[in-house]
């Protein structure tokens, strides 16, 4: 296994060493020639679906209204030392109503946040492929608000269903903010959610992001993170110390090291890792691909070092954008 994690970590570094391309896509002629059809008909599905609903709620203006309807669809791949490899497929749509009355957004996700365990279980910011929630989708609506977050806070109201026998209803809250400090170059962005499902009870969850750029390509930034669930009954937290830095026109990594850890009263530690954040937009920002190399050092293991790999597939289908 260690043969091919070195396999797939040398091929990941090959656009890197390769430097850009000169078009705007990585994909053969054959194959864009293939899912460009494809892709335009489920966007061209998802533009018409959003505006006639919006149409039939909504004002005459809806044909005219900037829509940020999309469907995502991911496929995941992961593997960590002594877990072995587990492949996760994903949907997420999005469906704004941006002329009705209290414009509102249609959410169809796979895997929400409130499924995706602890913050020791989620690692690289994806579900783990032990979790008993894989599978999870929730069906809701969710009031868009046109509140400015750099001067006010922009806070939304959801409610829905969660996909299961019997029907699992939920309620949502979500706030964010974002300030510059001072003069300087620093940011803070605030963002928080405050959720209830009927099977699995309560879940708060807080995040701080402060950063700010160092020059033209690169970004520093220092997150903070502090979650709860009524089903682990633990105040969970992660700090997250990242590089971002852009390689290209198309490409971008991001170095970070991060510390998990939950208890106020008495803070332990549960895992600390190093990652390696490689997206590259593989064709006409319709395709992306990351690679997502990690070292951690969990708790139940004695801390001692374990690989792990994800890589991910991610196609978008826009309502306003048809890209060829």
């Amino acid at each position: 296994m260690n043969k091919v994690l070195g396999a797939l970590l040398v091929i990941a570094a090959l656009p890197i060493l390769a430097g850009e391309a000169v078009d705007d896509s990585d994909l053969p002629q054959w194959t864009v020639d293939r899912i460009t059809p494809l892709h335009d008909r489920v966007s061209r599905w998802v533009s018409n679906t959003s505006r006639n609903i919006d149409g039939f709620f909504g004002t005459d203006a809806h044909l005219h209204t900037s829509n940020r309807s999309y469907i995502r669809l991911t496929q995941e791949m992961e593997w960590e030392e002594g877990q072995g490899l587990s492949v996760d497929p994903g949907i997420r749509f999005k469906l704004d109503l941006p002329t009705t009355r209290e414009r509102l957004r249609l959410i169809i996700e796979s895997d929400p946040e409130e499924t995706q365990g602890t913050l020791a279980e989620q690692g690289s910011q994806r579900l783990r492929g032990d979790s008993q929630t894989a599978g999870d989708t929730v069906v809701g609506l969710s009031r868009l608000t046109d509140r400015d977050w750099k001067q006010h806070w922009d806070t939304r109201f959801s409610a829905g269903i969660k996909v299961r026998l019997p029907l699992d209803p939920y309620l949502r809250w979500d706030a964010k903010r974002l300030w510059d400090l001072g003069d300087g170059p620093w940011t803070l962005a605030s963002e928080n959610r405050l959720s209830w499902f009927n099977s699995d009870g309560y879940f708060a969850r807080t995040r701080w992001d402060l950063g700010r750029p160092l020059d033209e390509r690169r970004h520093l930034r220092l997150v903070t993170n502090v979650q709860w669930q009524e089903d682990e009954d633990t105040l969970e937290f992660s700090e997250m110390a990242a590089l971002d830095r852009i390689l290209g026109s198309r490409s971008a990594i991001r170095y970070a090291a991060v510390v998990v850890g939950n208890s106020a009263s008495n803070p332990r530690i549960n895992d600390y890792y190093l990652q390696a954040l490689y997206r590259r937009n593989l064709h006409r920002e319709i395709l992306f691909a990351d690679v997502i190399p990690e070292l951690h050092f969990h708790r139940d293991t004695g801390h001692q070092p374990r690989w792990g790999l994800t890589l991910r597939l991610e196609m978008f289908f826009m309502g306003d954008v048809i890209r060829r």
